[in-house]
């Protein structure tokens, strides 16, 4: 994918004091020193230029879905990102039968995955309904259902922090795992993406590798458009969907990634809990490991829906989802994360690590 270069901007506005905490599902954070809205990328080098000025740090703010905000807030510049436009379409020609969508960072994803489920697309429906922005999916490389965006990702166009450069990276290039990328491991920091290409075979089918989308279409494969709109569905009967005036909504999605351990970690645990292997849920992660499902372990430590301490707690639909009850703080989220890693350690020696970001 070929990309224009950009030219300068006018369109830059500093701002200070922003309180941070709107701009979060969690609706937690203290303000931003400064505060810059992204809406193209000349705006975006001339934001940095700014903070480079004044030797000031800088973060990335996308749909804050993925987000703990210090109740301190941010002493530096807060970079808005809603880099938004027309996605490019690359329709297929008989050498090429897929299809490629060039999608700006700062499109709604939900908006992005209902506009190729209804052109009969698969490979990103069961993604449907994860709050946030395009250019935030890379960087967890957001998995649902059976699906992670990295399977359908073709190139990320990002600028490169320590040359002040745009660049296009292949998928290979972002080095996804589970949950992972460049953007979030060895190169945190480094980039700031602007840009995502994916690409679609138009003869892939619809995953049901997972029992709620198996239960929903028992008798029938489903088109992705119907997937799409079950997968919305069973969110929000699990309270992750943004439903506004639902107070299991006041989250960060799930707070904690599936561990991933060594397989003999299954012996260990079904010893512990007095129960056969067969009887704990996991799947197999390659290399001797296995994965086994957070929202489970808190289950078996005492940690189930509805839980609360204090003005945080944990949701009355979802295990994984930490809520904010009303008025929590950040130091309330940090103090229940803590409680359940530390009992979670505890009784099994399987360390939790959470999904939220944090900006330092």
């Amino acid at each position: 994918m070929s990309y224009p270069q950009p030219v300068s901007s006018t369109l830059l506005e500093i701002q200070q004091h922003v309180p941070l905490a709107p701009f979060t599902t969690l609706g937690i954070g203290g303000p931003a020193r400064y505060f810059a809205r992204i809406p193209d990328e000349p705006t975006l080098l001339e934001a940095l230029r700014f903070a480079r000025e004044r030797h000031l740090p800088t973060f990335t703010l996308g749909g804050g879905s993925n987000l703990l905000i210090p109740d301190t807030g941010f002493d530096g510049l807060v970079l808005h990102l809603a880099i938004q436009g027309p996605t490019i379409l690359t329709a297929a020609t008989p050498a090429d039968p897929t299809l490629t969508y060039d999608v700006p960072a700062g499109t709604d994803w939900d908006a992005f995955v209902l506009q190729v489920a209804q052109a009969n697309l698969s490979g990103i429906e069961c993604l449907a309904g994860i709050p946030g922005l395009v250019g935030g999916t890379p960087v967890q490389n957001v998995g649902a259902y059976g699906q992670e965006v990295s399977q359908t990702i073709a190139s990320v166009r990002a600028l490169d922090l320590t040359t002040n450069a745009f660049t296009t990276l292949t998928a290979q290039d972002c080095h996804f795992a589970y949950r992972q990328s460049i953007f979030n491991s060895t190169h945190r920091d480094r980039y700031i993406v602007t840009r995502v290409t994916f690409r679609f075979d138009p003869r892939a089918t619809p995953p049901l590798g997972y029992a709620d989308l198996q239960k929903h279409f028992a008798h029938h494969q489903p088109t992705p458009l119907e997937i799409y709109h079950a997968v919305r569905a069973i969110r929000q009967a699990k309270g992750m969907l943004l439903v506004p005036g639902d107070p299991d909504c006041r989250s960060a999605g799930s707070f904690f990634k599936n561990p991933i351990v060594p397989a003999a970690t299954l012996t260990h645990l079904a010893a512990t809990l007095a129960l056969d292997s067969a009887a704990i849920p996991h799947w197999p992660a390659g290399q001797g490991s296995i994965k086994l499902p957070a929202a489970w372990l808190l289950d078996q430590a005492g940690f189930h829906k509805g839980f609360t301490l204090g003005n945080a707690g944990i949701s009355s639909k979802h295990t994984l989802a930490l809520i904010n009850r009303g008025h929590a703080t950040s130091a309330d989220i940090t103090r229940l994360r803590d409680t359940i890693q530390s009992e979670v350690l505890r009784r099994f020696q399987i360390p939790l690590e959470q999904e939220p970001v944090q900006p330092a």
